[in-house]
């Protein structure tokens, strides 16, 4: 193997181990979402997973086409908004824990609570398209990776949590509230 076959193969690796390490908050979510419900619903599965994937995929994009004009602007207070999102979720939840089951947050998954699930999650994949426009790097191969990776981590999440969950009784909704608070408060901590 030549020098430049050496490089591709070291930034192929570099970047499913990226989208893995992105994936992680997504995943985590999808766990929480599988453990506050009864049952495994695909459906449930395919919309967590293709929310977060598509967030994924396109916050990259996103990143890299904005290149050095937005990184000062974005990187002071990403963090703070990751953490504000996942906090909010996480405590929607463990307030509504003690609601009827049909009002619950995490079930209803409605585009609103998709939607800000999913930016709240994909935040740190804007910096990471940042930096690949700053290392020039083309970003078409890592933002379908990054993507194809958070669908198939969400998607199993789902089941996963659905699966295990019910060692944890009928509260699972505040031990999922308390991962999304924690998720967010790790996002914060790690960008002080």
């Amino acid at each position: 193997m030549n020098a430049y076959g050496l490089r591709e193969t070291l930034l192929d690796l570099t970047i499913v181990l990226i989208a893995l390490s992105l994936a992680m908050d997504a995943f985590s979510v999808s766990i929480t979402h599988g453990l506050a419900n009864k049952s495994f619903k695909p459906i449930n599965a395919l919309k967590l997973g293709v929310s977060f994937g598509s967030f994924q995929a396109f916050m990259p994009i996103l990143g890299w086409l904005a290149g050095v004009n937005i990184i000062d602007f974005i990187s002071g207070f990403d963090h703070w908004i990751a953490f504000g999102l996942l906090s909010l979720i996480g405590s929607r939840m463990i307030y509504e824990s003690t609601k009827d089951e049909s009002t619950k947050l995490i079930n209803s998954l409605t585009i609103s609570v998709l939607l800000i699930l999913s930016i709240a999650t994909s935040i740190d994949a804007l910096a990471v398209g940042l930096s690949l426009s700053f290392l020039n790097i083309p970003i078409l191969a890592p933002a379908i990776i990054i993507g194809s990776i958070t669908f198939a981590l969400s998607f199993m999440g789902v089941y996963f949590g659905n699966r295990f969950g019910h060692f944890l009784g009928n509260k699972v909704e505040i031990v999922g509230g308390i991962i999304l608070i924690g998720i967010g408060l790790r996002i914060l901590l790690e960008h002080l």
